[in-house]
């Protein structure tokens, strides 16, 4: 080290060429790297998902998530195996091992899925993927007085001219309902015929198609043969023969059925500002940038708006490149002015050369790690320009240690090259190590476990990298630079402020000096000589921080969740429920957020035409609004709501914070009667539920009065606030049995089963490519003969023979209520409390802290993720963390391991 550290003094030329690299190289990578408010993380997690259309949550628990646990059990790289059947689909989400393959854990996995032949006839093909985070880029909102078709068609058009953009890749249309074609067929329509749904849906699968039939080789070529006659509206359908009559003449589905092209029935909607709107979502994937992707849709707004019908309107409702803009020019004039005051404060007690030289390190080593970013997979975010911060007065310290000792040396009359090479040396070894030690103490941060340590460990990798090349500028370049400095005859030299300035710096040097000698040197010979006593006092200190935490009255504070500029009010009301009771809960919400911006904008005194909330949007149906990447289109559920608010950035409302709004906003709301759960949430990035307790069991019974009463317990404490669990009844069901009569006419549980989803949920003939939409075609009862019960027990069971019978005379029903949706964790059912926290009364890890103590026996704790505590009073339900009390519990203790 010392050849090389004399070799870059008396070769300047290479001090210099090395810093030019470092600020080339990392002007260009700063410029050529794309932009991100947070980093792309790989979170380690396959995703199965499988359709059961029609099917209740415990059907398709036994029928298609205990069959995916099943077939996937035992393979190797698995951490959890979590599965959610709900009404229609079962998820399967399992985590992988951080040590494992992604690749061949997925591919393992896929192959086991697809070799499951024991699922249900309904069920649509499993999808097995890696999961991926996509992040909002921009949202537009296309809004105005028009029908669902015409709002759908329209964003639809919009939605494939935004793909087309050279900075964008995917885009997704949110808010609107799939295509459906409906041949609905009366039950009487079908007696009179002797007809059966089968029949109708067999004559149009077997009219209604396109079929290749191979190819004539002919002496002048190879003509193709192909059966054309695939119907695609509804009116081709309407066309298609069901039978011919002896004499001759045709029935048509026109004849039998009335042809509905329209849209799966449900009963999604959604207004942007009191108008029909549809959400156009661009998201960012790969090394798309941010900002630029956000710029072209934008400017492709600015053209289409032009081209619009009447009475509609585009506008820009989220837009993450503002607030990621916002977060790196704030972050980025911090480092700025902490920059110059690093040079103020050295150039007190330094010559101004020595101390600009030495402030030069930072931008140096900052642009030197940009320079690396890429070879290690980062970019820019809000998360990196957090860490130059952090990393900004660390950086400087080992070139003020070479640069005061390299100036101390010139005082004893040395030559600027000896003094260089000399200081430089003398401190070397101590600059050096004290920058391994630095780097020692952040390495942990790399390998932190969780979702979250994924995000931490973008910090660790920047600030390594900046003193990696803090040292490397403080050893090689500095020294030449302050070897070669001019010290005689620089600009104003010999001027009165030059003399004013150096008699008022001698004094601040002398007096630091006198400090340094004449106090410091003296305590520290008394704490050498008293050696014993200084170690006690030390590990006093130690001890008595440590017991503070230990004891709860310091505490740790794992990741705040990062408020954004958006309040999301979600509504859930019981399954089933009458649409226009859920309407009733949103219009409230909604109305609240009417009244509360306006009593803000009194309150903060806002311009004329400026608003605290700057839009209101509202949906029912679907709570979709904060979905990281394209959602599965459905038709909506009558008992989901969800009204957002968009506010002016923090800086125009006066520093009144999106929390408060939200508090407030929650109180104006009030109660909205028949609700399950109402949050208002602020925040635009978290860790995960800032509460979240996980019981499991076999018990169901037990697992709901253990949650109904770990709710109870929560709510007695302060700042504690939408509190909920995932476990929730479901719709109505009526369980269908075959009777003793029914088996001498020949009928079976299957052919009730099977002709009563016919007539209520419909018989799938086909489904069509039209466009870029996938529609099916459903055969199935006219809407007024599915409205009730009655319905159900007035229906025909045709036996094999072609015989009719009653409903009642061969079926058994059996009335009750099933479940929302059901979890389940490693085989068990599991239940899921969850709650939000108001920091400003209390943190989340005091709240747990409590339920801890309140939960546990005999000395367990779920106070790691790998843990599950007892209670004494439901010994067969277990406890542990879930949510951001889970990802702080993997984070610490890998930090525990790793050091």
């Amino acid at each position: 080290m010392h050849r090389a550290i004399e070799w870059f003094v008396d070769n300047p030329v290479a001090a210099n060429l090395m810093m030019f690299i470092f600020l080339v190289g990392g002007a260009f990578s700063l410029m050529t790297m794309h932009k991100e408010e947070f980093p792309n993380i790989q979170p380690g997690i396959v995703q199965v998902t499988v359709p059961y259309l029609g099917a209740a949550p415990e059907e398709v628990e036994q029928a298609v998530c205990v069959r995916i646990e099943e077939a996937i059990d035992g393979t190797d790289g698995m951490d959890k195996v979590r599965s959610t059947a709900a009404e229609g689909i079962c998820i399967v989400t399992i985590e992988l091992d951080t040590e494992s393959d992604y690749s061949a854990v997925l591919n393992d996995i896929k192959s086991k899925v697809d070799g499951i032949n024991t699922f249900p006839r309904e069920t649509e093909k499993p999808s097995v993927a890696m999961m991926q985070f996509r992040g909002q880029t921009i949202v537009v909102a296309l809004s105005g007085n028009t029908d669902e078709a015409t709002l759908k068609r329209l964003a639809e058009g919009i939605r494939d001219d935004i793909a087309d953009l050279d900075d964008v890749s995917q885009v997704s249309v949110n808010y609107v309902r799939p295509y459906e074609i409906s041949i609905e067929v009366s039950e009487n329509t079908l007696r009179q015929y002797g007809l059966t749904l089968s029949d109708v849906a067999t004559a149009i699968q077997r009219s209604s198609l396109d079929l290749p039939g191979g190819s004539i080789k002919t002496d002048g070529g190879e003509v193709l043969l192909r059966s054309k006659g695939q119907a695609y509206r509804g009116e081709e359908f309407e066309d298609i023969v069901v039978l011919t009559r002896p004499d001759g003449t045709n029935l048509t589905v026109a004849d039998i059925a009335t042809v509905r092209d329209d849209f799966e029935e449900g009963f999604l909607s959604a207004k942007f500002n009191g108008e029909r709107a549809a959400m156009i979502t661009v998201y960012r994937v790969g090394e798309e940038d941010t900002i630029t992707s956000s710029q072209a849709v934008k400017d492709y707004i600015e053209r289409a708006r032009t081209r619009l019908p009447a009475g509609l309107s585009l506008t820009v409702w989220i837009d993450e490149s503002v607030s990621l803009g916002r977060r790196i020019e704030a972050l980025t004039s911090n480092a700025w002015a902490g920059l110059a005051l690093v040079l103020v404060i050295l150039a007190l007690f330094l010559r101004f050369k020595v101390a600009m030289w030495v402030a030069a390190g930072i931008p140096i080593a900052v642009l030197g790690a940009l320079w690396m970013f890429p070879a290690v997979g980062i970019n820019i975010s809000s998360l990196t320009v957090l860490a130059f911060i952090l990393v900004l007065g660390i950086v400087v310290d080992d070139a003020i240690v070479v640069g005061e000792r390299i100036y101390s040396h010139e005082t004893t009359d040395r030559t600027h090259r000896e003094a260089a090479i000399e200081g430089t040396i003398e401190v070397s070894v101590p600059v050096i190590f004290g920058v391994l030690t630095t780097i020692a103490a952040f390495l942990p941060i790399l390998f932190l476990a969780g979702r979250m340590g994924s995000f931490f460990s973008i910090i660790g990798y920047v600030v390594i990298l900046c003193l990696i090349f803090s040292v490397l500028e403080s050893q090689l370049i500095l020294p030449s630079h302050l070897a070669h400095r001019k010290t005689e005859g620089y600009f104003m030299s010999g001027t009165p402020l030059v003399r004013y300035w150096l008699k008022v710096q001698t004094r601040l040097a002398a007096g630091l000096e006198w400090i340094a000698n004449k106090v410091y040197y003296n305590f520290l010979v008394r704490s050498l000589e008293w050696r014993w006593v200084t170690w006690a006092i030390a590990t006093g200190v130690l001890v008595l921080a440590i017991a503070l935490i230990a004891s709860g009255r310091v505490v740790f504070q794992f990741f705040p969740a990062v408020e954004g500029d958006q309040i999301y009010a979600t509504l859930n009301m019981p399954e089933g429920i009458n649409v226009e009771l859920t309407q009733n809960g949103a219009s409230r919400i909604e109305q609240a957020a009417y009244e509360l911006g306006a009593q803000l904008d009194r309150e903060l005194n806002m311009p004329e035409g400026k608003h605290v909330i700057t839009g209101v949007f509202a949906s029912i149906g679907s709570n979709a609004a904060r979905s990281n990447g394209p959602v599965r289109q459905t038709a909506g559920g009558s008992h989901l709501a969800e009204v957002v608010v968009k506010l002016v950035p923090i800086e125009e409302r006066n520093g009144l914070t999106a929390t408060e709004i939200a508090d407030r906003w929650r109180i104006k709301t009030g109660d909205i009667p028949d609700a399950i759960e109402l949050n208002f949430n602020s925040n635009s990035f978290s860790a995960g539920n800032p509460i979240q307790i996980q019981l499991k069991g076999r018990d169901v019974e037990q697992l709901r009065k253990a949650a109904a009463e770990l709710r109870e317990e929560l709510a007695r404490y302060p700042g504690v606030i939408d509190l909920a669990d995932s476990f929730r009844a479901g719709k109505q069901e009526v369980k269908l049995n075959i009777l003793p009569e029914a088996k001498p006419l020949g009928l079976t549980l299957n052919d009730l089963a099977r002709q009563v989803r016919q007539a209520f949920y419909g018989e799938e003939a086909q489904r069509i490519q039209r466009g870029t939409d996938d529609v099916r075609v459903m055969v199935r009862y006219p809407e007024d003969e599915r409205r009730s019960v009655g319905n159900l027990e007035d229906m025909r069971i045709r036996t094999r023979d072609g015989a009719e019978v009653p409903f009642l005379s061969v079926a058994d029903t059996q009335y009750g209520k099933g479940y929302s949706s059901i979890s389940r964790e490693d085989k068990q059912r599991v239940v899921n409390v969850t709650g939000d926290v108001n920091r400003a009364v209390v943190l989340p890890e005091e709240v747990m802290a409590a339920m801890q103590k309140f939960l546990c026996v005999d000395g367990s704790s779920f106070g790691n993720p790998k843990n599950r505590c007892h209670s004494d009073k439901y010994p067969g339900v277990t406890f542990s963390l879930g949510g951001e009390q889970e990802e702080r519990s993997k984070a610490m203790g890998s930090i525990a391991t790793n050091s």
